[in-house]
């Protein structure tokens, strides 16, 4: 633990991420994969694989295999690694599980995926109490469901957030408030959620590397470069963030976006994206146990020209398959060589099922 854990504050947030979840539940549900380098995703199809990699144990994080990689590039990097089909309707059981622990403690809770969550913990009364609070959960979860998790404790949920990977797996990072600046500033920049390659590579060009080069960077410096979302970069940096911990209202829609690091033609490229972008809006509609009745796909080409095509189906479907075959259809449509700057994916006419229940296509 950071600091003085008996500093009484009004905000104690925690945030609860699993650990490799997918990965995690397959090598509980089969002792013989513990230790083993496990990848959860597409059929790799010796090498020939078009889907990506919605998770892996560490043993294949060694190798380089990072979730959302082609899963072709897996079976390069580990051959050996053995592939598994995602199994959602277990992993959404699993999750409904360890929400009910973590539901159980009655703080307000809001879920944000179906391996994370926020708790606003603050009625604990100290950090050092919270402590206790987010120990016993941890034991409740290994005890009960067989796997880990890591929680981060700070008075924010960004810097919870950022916490709660700061020791993984099975760690707990507690950061009192007194103690923020210092915890976040030796942090690079990518640590902060929302920055990807290209503000990394925008922030490095004003040679910002970490957390603190950021925090201590003049504002109007910021602003001449990033327009208004450079207030938010500088907040971040100082681990301001007044956002509550609240449950979600119900969703209208799912969607996920990805821009290009550069504009492509490249057949393979674009469709290895969507792929990705199927297995990302898939995890969220498992997670939030919804079905779904139309397909968008969304692309904006260079000179950011925007074109979008839906497909409205006669019956509502939970399966990652049917997501798939209409998102390529779609893209196939509207794919004319033209290089292409961002694809996006939405899934919309969305209702509740029992996520108790079998998914329609197992």
């Amino acid at each position: 633990m950071m600091g003085d854990a008996d500093t009484i504050t009004t905000r104690i947030i925690l945030h609860a991420d699993m650990d490799c979840f997918y990965a995690a539940v397959e090598m509980h549900d089969h002792p013989g994969l513990a230790g083993k380098p496990v990848v959860v995703g597409a059929d790799p199809q010796g090498g020939m694989g078009r889907g990506v990699v919605s998770t892996c144990s560490y043993e294949a994080r060694a190798y380089g295999i990072r979730s959302a990689m082609p899963i072709s590039q897996a079976y390069r990097l580990c051959p050996d690694a053995i592939f598994i089909r995602p199994n959602m309707a277990r992993y959404v059981q699993v999750s409904e599980e360890i929400m009910t622990i973590l539901r159980w403690s009655g703080f307000r809770f809001q879920q944000v995926s179906i391996d994370e969550a926020f708790l606003d913990i603050s009625p604990a009364g100290s950090f050092l109490a919270a402590q206790k609070l987010a120990e016993q959960m941890k034991r409740d979860i290994r005890i009960r469901l067989g796997i880990t998790c890591s929680l981060g404790l700070a008075p924010t949920k960004l810097v919870a957030k950022i916490a709660s990977d700061f020791h993984k797996p099975d760690g707990l990072t507690v950061v009192a408030p007194a103690d923020v600046p210092g915890f976040l500033a030796p942090l690079p920049v990518r640590r902060i959620p929302g920055i990807g390659n290209k503000i990394e590579t925008e922030l490095q060009a004003l040679a910002i590397q970490t957390i603190g080069d950021l925090a201590a960077y003049d504002i109007q410096g910021l602003i001449a470069r990033f327009g208004r979302s450079a207030v938010l970069l500088h907040e971040a940096a100082l681990g301001i963030d007044e956002s509550e911990v609240v449950e979600r209202d119900r969703i209208k829609s799912i969607s996920k976006e990805m821009t290009f690091e550069h504009d492509t033609s490249d057949p393979d490229k674009i469709v290895a994206t969507m792929g990705a972008l199927t297995s990302e809006v898939y995890r969220s509609l498992a997670a939030e146990c919804l079905y779904f009745k139309t397909v968008t796909v969304r692309v904006r080409y260079e000179g950011f020209v925007t074109k979008t095509k839906a497909k409205t189906l006669m019956h509502y479907h939970n399966d990652q398959e049917t997501i798939r075959g209409y998102a390529q259809e779609l893209l196939r449509e509207l794919f004319c060589g033209r290089k292409i700057r961002r694809l996006g994916l939405r899934l919309s006419e969305l209702k509740k099922q029992d996520a108790r229940q079998q998914t329609l296509f197992g």
